[in-house]
C-alpha cells in the first residue's frame, strides 16, 4: 500500500443495509455491488449487481468470507465487507453458518480468495478441506490457526522468533513424562517444574479458549486472587480471598507485569499496519469502563517503533494477515502476552477505511495478473516518502522538526501582598523555605492550606478579632480566596503561590507599599493564576494538527476516484504513522497551555479520539528534563537591560522624530514603523489608553451592580468581580504615582483586551472596546518585539541566550537523519531477515516537534534572521523573505517555525544536491479584529498572481500631475468561510505546478529586479527624507490601517507592482479562489534549502511559498470556533530559491 493509496479514506461511503437472515442479499443503494449471505448457487445474477455486461462481472475475484454468523455478521465485519465491495473488481459472498456446519465442503460456494477464521463452535478442518479443494488465495493461515489456539505454542512460536514474553513455565499435566508437571506451591511462591515464580503471578490455562485466567497476589498485599473472565455485562474480573492454585489441568505460570493498570491492544493488517488502542487493565478492579453509549472505552496508543516491529514480527510469524494480539507495557519494554488472531477493531471508521483498503489491494495485486483483470499495481505501503519540494524537484522526505507556540489562553495574573501573620511564617518553615530563602507551592494540598489561612483570617476580620494590619489587607485576602476558590479544585497547573523572604521588610518603591514600611521580617506572598488553555486554544491545535498532515506524503488532497469518498485530506501521515516508518516525538515545556496545546495538536494530527489527558501521558515529553526550553541567565539580564532602554524612549511627550525612530527601531522593522505611524506621541496614545481602561472598569461595575446582568457568565468561569480585579489591577500599574506610565504594563494590557474582545464582548459589550485594542496592538507592536533587544546585536545575543539548547537540538535532530547516529531516539530497524521484499527497509520519517511559549519562538525566528545565513544586501530573494517577516508585527498564538529535510537517494552522497532543507513560518492565528493577513511581497505560484490581479477589481489608480502620488484603495475585508470547508485539486494539477515551482522563479525575476532598484533609490536618500516605505513605494501615510491587523495585510506584491508591471501570465486555477479570498490565506511560507557535502548539514538557507505549508492543495484552516474568530495560518512564508553553501545555523553545536 502507498500513502498516494491510502490518503483517502471511505467516510462518505454509503452504508449497505444488512438483512437478517442467512440467505439474503446485501445490497447498497444506487446501483452499487453488494456482497451476498448463503449459498452462492441461489444468487440471482442481477441481484445486487451493477448494470454491467457480462465480461465485466466475469472479471471480478470473488471474495468469500467463512466464518460464524457472530463473526461474518458482526458490526466490524459489515464495514470493511461494505468498503470492500466499493473496489470495481471485487465481490464479496458470505458463507452461511447453516451451509459451513451442515454441507459437504464440495457445495460450498467457489472463490478466488478465502477469508476465514476460528472461532467458538467453527468447523476449521473443513475449512483447511475447502482450501486443498479448490486452492483459493488465502488471507489468514488455516492451519496457523490450531497453534493460536493453545497458549503453549503461541509462546514457542514467539520466543522463536525472538519476541519478547514474560518469564514463564509451563505446568503440563496432559504430558506422560512427570518432568513436565512438577509443582511446588509455598505462601508466596510457587515453583513450577524448578522454574520459581514469586507473587504477584499469572495462570492461564493452555488453551487460548479458556479466559479464565488467575493472579495471585502475596501476603503482604493482602493475599487472594484476581480471576479474570470473558467480559459479563460490567464485569471482566472479580477478587477472591483464595490464595491457591488450581489442581487439575494444564497452565502457564509467569511473572505479573505492572503495567500502571492498561493493556495495549495491536490490530495488524499485514505487516506494514498496525493500529493500537489501550484499555483499563481488567487486573485492576474488574469494572468494565464504559461511555454514555455502553461502550468499552478504549485509549489511543503511539506504538513505538520497536513495538511496531513486533507487530510485524507477529504477522509474519503466525501467518494471519489480520491479526490481534496483546502488549504488555512494563519497565521500559513491551510484551506480547497474548495473541488471538483474526480479530478487528471496533468503532474505528479510520480502521475500517484501512483495512478495507489494504485487504483489496492485497488481493487485487495477487489475484489481477491470473484472472486477467486490467488493475494496476499501486504504490506500496513501504515505498520511500517521495514528495514535490518547493523547487519542482521530487525527494524523499527525511524530517521534520518545528517549533510551535501555545494555543490561545486566559490572561496571565498575578497578585502580590506582603503578609506577617504567623500562619504564612509556619507554612514557609514548613517547606523548607528559609533553606532557599523562597517557595513555590503548587499541588492541591499546598495551596488548600493557603486556602485555610485566607478564609481564617477573613473569619477574624468579620469578628472584629484581627489586628489592623490584617484588616488593611483584606481586599487582596479575599481575592487570594476567591482564585483558590475557583473551579472547586485544584489542579495546580494554572495556579500557584510563590512566598519569598525579606529580613527587613519589603524594599521600598513599589507600587504596593506602604510609605513608611516597617523593618522587621516579612514574607511576599505572590500568587499567579490564568494564562490556562481556553476552549478555543484546544480547537485551535487540533486543528492545526490536522492541517500539519498535509505536510506529509499522501497528504494533499486529490480528484475523488472511483468509490472514494470525501474528507481524504492529510491522510497520508496517519497511513505513515501507522508503520514503523514514521518517529514522533513531542516535546513541551512544563506549563500546563503548552502540554495541553501539544495533546491537542497530537489528537489532531494522528486523528485520535477521547480526552486529552491520556494523549498527554502516552505522547508528550517533558522538554525541561534536557534542558531544551531552559534561559541562559544572561539572557535575562540583557533582556531587562533592553526593557529599561526602551521604557526611558517610549516617556517622550511628544510625537516620534527621526532620531526618536532610529533609536526605538534601529533595525527598521516594517511593523514597528507602522505602529509608530499610529502612535505618534507615545504619551498621549498611553493616555488614551489609560481613559479607555477606566471606561471599561465602569462599564464592569454597573454590570456587576444591575441586577439584570450581575448573573451573566463570562468566558471560562470568569466573574465580573474578577474582571474588574484584573483591569483593576492593570490601571493602577499602569500609571504610576508621578503620573507617568509604566511600558511593561503594555504587553498585558493587550493580552486583555484581546481576550474580552474575543471572548467577552458579547456579554461586556463595551463600545470602545475595539478602539482599546487597536491602540493597545500598536504600542504592543513596538514594545514586545523590542523587548528581545532593539539592535540586531542585541536580538542575536537575548536570542542566543534563550534557545541555544533548541537549536542544538533541531541541528542534532537534522544531522541524525543524515549520519544516522545511535543512542536515545535511533529507530529500531527491521531485521534483515525480515526485510525481503521492503523496499528501503532502514528509511524512515522522523518527526520532532516543539511546544513552548512566545520567547522561545521569538528568539528562533531573531537567530534566523540575523544569524549571518544570507546577506541581505546581496541576496535578492533573502531579502525578499526578511521583509515578509518584518512586516509581521505578532507571533500569535499556534506560531510557528518548521524545517523540513529532504534527501535525492539518486544523487552522490557528497554532492551538494543530495539534500535540500525547507523553512517554513507561520504567525499563528487570526484576532477577531480584522481578520486579513500579510500577503508580502515574495514568491508565489501563477495561480495567485492571477486570483490576485482579477480579485482587484475594486483596486483604483489615480495618476495625476507630476509629483503626484498614486492612491491605492484598500480592500474590504474577506468574509469567513464555514467551519471545516476546504478546497481540492487533483494530483494531475499538484504535479504540474511541482514541475513548474522552478519556472515561477524565472518569471519573478522581473518583478524582483525592478524592487531591488527602488529599495536601493529610497535607502541613498537621507533618513529624515524617506516617506515612503522601504517595500514598493506606497507612502506610508497614505495606506495607514483603520486597524493594525489590516496592514500591511491590504497590500501584496501585486498591488505595489501593479504600477510598473504589466502581468502577462497565463491563468493557472489551482488556487485561484482558495488562497486570495479566504481571511486566514494570505500567509507565506520561508523555506530553507541547504547544499550538503559529505553528508553533513553545513549551510541552512531560507526559501519561501505562500499560503500552505509548500504543498498545493493543501487544507488552510478555517476560522475558528463561530464569535471567536481565530484562524490558523499553517506554515506562512514565500519561497526564495538559495544557491549559497557557505553558511551555517548559528550558533554551532560542535
Amino acid at each position: 500500500m502507498s500513502y498516494t493509496e491510502l490518503e483517502s479514506g471511505y467516510q462518505g461511503l454509503k452504508q449497505a443495509s444488512s438483512s437478517d437472515s442467512t440467505g439474503s442479499t446485501l445490497q447498497t443503494p444506487s446501483g452499487r455491488p453488494g456482497f451476498y449471505v448463503g449459498d452462492e448457487a441461489d444468487l440471482d445474477p442481477t441481484d445486487g449487481l451493477d448494470s454491467d455486461d457480462s465480461s465485466t462481472s466475469g472479471k471480478q475475484v470473488v471474495v468469500a468470507v467463512c466464518a460464524m454468523s457472530k463473526k461474518s455478521q458482526s458490526k466490524p465485519m459489515k464495514e470493511i465487507l461494505t468498503r470492500l465491495q466499493e473496489f470495481e473488481y471485487i465481490r464479496m459472498v458470505v458463507i452461511g453458518e447453516e451451509i459451513i456446519l451442515s454441507e459437504p465442503v464440495d457445495r460450498w460456494p467457489l472463490c478466488d480468495c478465502l477469508i476465514s477464521f476460528h472461532s467458538k463452535g467453527f468447523p476449521l478442518e473443513k475449512a483447511i478441506k475447502y482450501a486443498q479443494l479448490h486452492q483459493p488465495y488465502v488471507i489468514n493461515n488455516l492451519h496457523m490457526q490450531f497453534d493460536i489456539q493453545d497458549r503453549r505454542r503461541v509462546y514457542a512460536i514467539l520466543e522463536n522468533e525472538g519476541i519478547e514474553i514474560p518469564r514463564y513455565a509451563v505446568l503440563d499435566r496432559d504430558s506422560p513424562d512427570p518432568k513436565h508437571h512438577e509443582l511446588v506451591e509455598s505462601e508466596d511462591h510457587v515453583e513450577v517444574n524448578g522454574v520459581v515464580f514469586n507473587k504477584p503471578f499469572v495462570e492461564k490455562p493452555v488453551s487460548a479458549e479458556d479466559h479464565n485466567i488467575y493472579i495471585y497476589y502475596p501476603t503482604s498485599a493482602g493475599g487472594g486472587s484476581q480471576r479474570l473472565f470473558r467480559k459479563i455485562g460490567s464485569r471482566s474480573s472479580v477478587y477472591s480471598p483464595e490464595s491457591r492454585v488450581r489442581k487439575t489441568g494444564s497452565f502457564i505460570y509467569e511473572d505479573f507485569m505492572p503495567t500502571d493498570g492498561t493493556d495495549v491492544k495491536v490490530y495488524t493488517v499485514g505487516p506494514d499496519y498496525a493500529h493500537a488502542e489501550a484499555r483499563k487493565s481488567p487486573a485492576l478492579d474488574g469494572k468494565v469502563e464504559r461511555d454514555s453509549d455502553g461502550k468499552e472505552i478504549r485509549y489511543p496508543v503511539i506504538l513505538s517503533n520497536a513495538e511496531k516491529l513486533i507487530s510485524r514480527k507477529v504477522c509474519l510469524a503466525f501467518k494471519q494477515t489480520v491479526c490481534g494480539f496483546d502488549l504488555l507495557r512494563a519497565n521500559g519494554k513491551s510484551f506480547v502476552c497474548d495473541v488471538n488472531g483474526f480479530s478487528f477493531v471496533k468503532n474505528s471508521n479510520k480502521y475500517y477505511d484501512d483495512c478495507a483498503k489494504i485487504l483489496g489491494n492485497m488481493i487485487l495485486r495477487e489475484l489481477a495478473p491470473q484472472l486477467h483483470i486490467p488493475w494496476s499495481v499501486p504504490f506500496q505501503l513501504d515505498d520511500p516518502p517521495i514528495v514535490p519540494t518547493t523547487f519542482g524537484k521530487m525527494m524523499e522526505l527525511r524530517c521534520v522538526t518545528a517549533v510551535i507556540r501555545h494555543g490561545d489562553r486566559t490572561p496571565k495574573q498575578k497578585m502580590k501582598v506582603e503578609v506577617r501573620h504567623q500562619k504564612f511564617f509556619e507554612i514557609f518553615e514548613k517547606y523548607d523555605g528559609y533553606r532557599f530563602g523562597h517557595i513555590k507551592l503548587k499541588r492541591p494540598k499546598q495551596l488548600q492550606e493557603i486556602l485555610d489561612i485566607a478564609r481564617s483570617l477573613l473569619a477574624e476580620i468579620q469578628t472584629k478579632a484581627a489586628d489592623s494590619e490584617i484588616e488593611e489587607k483584606q481586599s487582596k485576602l479575599e481575592q487570594l480566596k476567591s482564585v483558590l476558590e475557583m473551579y472547586g479544585h485544584f489542579s495546580g497547573i494554572n495556579r500557584k503561590v510563590q512566598m519569598k523572604y525579606q529580613p527587613k521588610g519589603r524594599p521600598r518603591g513599589s507600587s504596593s507599599d506602604d510609605a513608611d514600611a516597617p523593618k522587621e521580617p516579612s514574607l511576599v506572598l505572590i500568587l499567579k493564576w490564568g494564562g490556562e488553555l481556553t476552549p478555543a486554544g484546544r480547537i485551535q491545535a487540533e486543528e492545526l494538527g490536522r492541517i500539519f498532515r498535509c505536510m506529509y506524503p499522501g497528504g494533499q488532497s486529490r480528484q475523488q476516484g472511483p468509490g472514494e469518498g470525501s474528507g481524504t485530506q492529510g491522510l497520508g501521515l496517519l497511513r505513515l504513522h501507522s508503520t514503523f516508518r514514521h518517529d514522533l516525538k513531542i516535546y513541551a515545556s512544563d506549563e500546563g497551555r503548552v502540554q495541553m496545546t501539544a495533546a491537542a495538536f497530537a489528537k489532531g494530527l494522528l486523528a485520535l479520539e477521547g480526552e486529552l489527558t491520556p494523549i498527554l501521558v502516552q505522547m508528550v515529553k517533558s522538554a525541561n528534563t534536557n534542558g531544551l526550553l531552559d534561559n541562559d541567565c544572561d539572557s535575562s539580564k540583557y533582556q531587562n537591560m533592553a526593557k529599561s532602554r526602551l521604557h526611558e524612549l517610549m516617556q517622550i511627550d511628544r510625537e516620534f522624530l527621526s532620531e526618536d525612530r532610529t533609536a526605538i527601531n534601529p533595525g527598521n522593522a516594517i511593523s514597528i514603523n507602522l505602529a509608530m505611524n499610529f502612535v505618534k506621541n507615545p504619551v498621549q496614545c498611553c493616555a488614551h489608553v489609560h481613559s479607555l481602561i477606566r471606561s471599561l472598569m465602569a462599564v464592569v461595575a454597573v454590570k456587576r451592580d444591575d441586577p439584570k446582568t450581575r448573573d451573566a457568565v463570562l468566558y471560562h468561569g470568569e466573574t465580573w468581580e474578577l474582571m474588574g480585579r484584573r483591569w483593576g489591577k492593570i490601571e493602577k500599574d499602569f500609571c504610576t504615582k508621578n503620573k507617568s506610565y509604566d511600558i511593561s504594563k503594555i504587553p498585558d494590557i493587550y493580552d486583555c483586551i484581546k481576550y474580552d474582545l474575543q471572548h467577552n464582548q458579547h456579554t461586556l459589550q463595551f463600545d470602545l472596546a475595539e478602539e482599546l485594542y487597536i491602540s493597545a496592538k500598536y504600542l504592543a507592536d513596538i514594545v514586545i518585539p523590542q523587548e528581545y533587544g532593539l539592535t540586531m546585536h542585541e536580538k542575536l545575543t537575548i536570542g542566543q541566550g534563550i534557545c541555544t539548547p533548541l537549536l542544538k537540538k533541531i541541528r542534532a535532530d537534522l544531522q541524525r537523519n543524515i549520519e544516522e547516529l545511535g543512542g536515545d531516539e535511533s529507530v529500531n530497524r527491521l531485521n534483515p531477515r525480515y526485510s525481503h521484499g521492503v523496499s528501503s527497509p532502514g528509511r524512515h520519517v522522523r518527526t520532532r516537534l516543539y511546544f513552548t511559549s512566545e520567547s522561545h519562538v521569538h528568539s528562533l525566528l531573531t537567530v534566523l534572521r540575523h544569524g549571518g545565513l544570507l546577506n541581505v544586501l546581496t541576496d535578492e530573494q533573502w531579502r525578499r523573505a526578511m521583509e515578509y517577516v518584518s512586516m509581521v508585527s505578532e507571533l500569535n498564538y499556534m506560531s510557528q517555525i518548521v524545517i523540513m529535510l529532504y534527501e535525492d537517494p539518486m544523487k552522490d552522497p557528497t554532492s551538494e544536491e543530495r539534500f535540500h532543507v525547507e523553512l517554513h513560518f507561520s504567525p499563528g492565528v487570526n484576532c477577531c479584529v480584522q481578520k486579513n493577513l500579510p500577503p508580502g511581497p515574495g514568491f508565489r505560484p501563477h495561480s495567485r498572481n492571477d486570483s490576485v490581479t482579477s480579485k482587484n477589481a475594486t483596486r483604483q489608480t489615480t495618476t495625476g500631475m507630476p509629483g503626484k502620488e498614486r492612491r491605492i484603495k484598500k480592500m474590504k475585508p474577506s468574509s469567513p468561510i464555514p467551519i471545516g470547508s476546504c478546497h481540492t485539486v487533483s494530483g494531475h494539477e499538484a504535479m504540474d505546478l511541482a514541475k513548474r515551482l522552478s519556472e515561477e522563479l524565472a518569471v519573478q525575476q522581473q518583478h524582483q529586479q525592478l524592487q531591488y532598484q527602488q529599495h536601493q533609490q529610497i535607502q541613498q536618500q537621507p533618513h529624515h527624507n524617506r516617506t515612503t516605505s522601504s517595500f514598493g513605494g506606497i507612502p506610508k501615510d497614505i495606506v495607514r490601517p483603520l486597524s493594525p491587523d489590516s496592514e500591511p495585510r491590504a497590500r501584496s506584491f501585486e498591488h505595489q507592482m501593479h504600477h510598473h508591471v504589466s502581468h502577462q501570465r497565463q491563468s493557472h486555477q489551482l488556487h485561484h479562489h482558495h488562497h486570495h479570498n479566504q481571511q486566514h490565506g494570505h500567509g507565506k511560507v520561508t523555506q530553507l534549502r541547504s547544499k550538503c557535502k559529505g553528508g553533513n548539514v553545513s549551510a541552512l538557507t531560507v526559501v519561501t511559498v505562500g499560503g500552505e505549508p509548500a504543498r498545493s492543495g493543501t487544507h488552510i484552516a478555517p476560522p475558528y470556533a463561530k464569535g471567536e474568530g481565530n484562524g490558523i495560518r499553517p506554515g506562512d512564508m514565500h519561497l526564495v530559491s538559495l544557491h549559497s553553501s557557505t553558511t551555517s545555523l548559528q550558533p554551532s553545536c560542535r
